[in-house]
């Protein structure tokens, strides 16, 4: 399976154990009774290599782009709905370790699971043999998804409400979690969007971050800055 895998990602690992960190979810990790290691860390890292990746690219690629177009261009390619479906295109699913009730439940079609997994692979590759390789798996799927119409048009309304929010020196914006409900495999968040500490929005979604692109969309609405 591990094989398999690595064809499809298109690189063979030197150390196999990275790759299997890379693919198990916490679930499964605290099934085992500490046997086996979770992806957490590998995500943390991965979400750094990604965007350093995807900056690069994007920076290099649009020499005419002003930082703010930039920030939203790779907001959107590296947001979890983007990840997710880098994801799906690997097929990545199958490969998943996921406790038996995760699994029963369908976590490994669920989107954070999915982009989570994506970020913890760049993070192995990147671990195991550098920058280059790591940048070369990235591509793969950066460049094609710059293209695509849907993605140059798509909305990131956290930044562009953090771009209003800049013009005014002294405001500061941030995104409280104010309920979480469900159980794990199903999880509702709901977060407040609040400008110098007074809120302006509020949105729900299945992580946080779906969460926080809604409340971001209800502040901007309540603004009029947006339809």
């Amino acid at each position: 399976m591990v094989e398999e895998l690595e064809s499809k990602i298109g690189y063979t690992f030197k150390n196999r154990k990275l790759l299997k960190i890379a693919l198990t979810h916490s679930s499964f990790a605290n099934e085992s009774g500490g046997k086996f290691v979770s992806y957490e860390r590998l995500e943390f890292l991965g979400d750094s290599v990604l965007g350093i990746i995807t900056s690069d690219y994007i920076f290099r690629t649009f020499p005419h782009l002003p930082e703010g177009e930039l920030t939203k261009l790779r907001a959107t390619l590296v947001c979890e709905k983007q990840l997710c479906v880098f994801s799906q295109e690997l097929g990545l699913k199958k490969f998943i370790k996921l406790s038996r009730g995760e699994r029963h439940c369908m976590g490994q079609n669920r989107p954070s699971i999915l982009a989570d997994v994506f970020e913890a692979i760049c993070a192995a590759i990147y671990l195991d043999s550098g920058m280059e390789e790591a940048k070369n798996f990235v591509l793969k799927f950066i460049v094609p998804a710059v293209k695509n119409p849907k993605i140059q048009n798509a909305k990131d309304y956290k930044t562009d409400l953090q771009e209003i929010v800049q013009k005014n020196p002294g405001e500061t914006i941030e995104y409280v979690l104010i309920k979480e409900e469900g159980p794990d495999h199903d999880k509702k968040f709901t977060v407040e969007a609040k400008i110098s500490n007074n809120p302006v929005g509020r949105g729900s979604g299945k992580s946080k971050k779906e969460a926080e692109q809604h409340a971001a969309k209800a502040a901007l609405l309540l603004m009029g800055y947006s339809k």
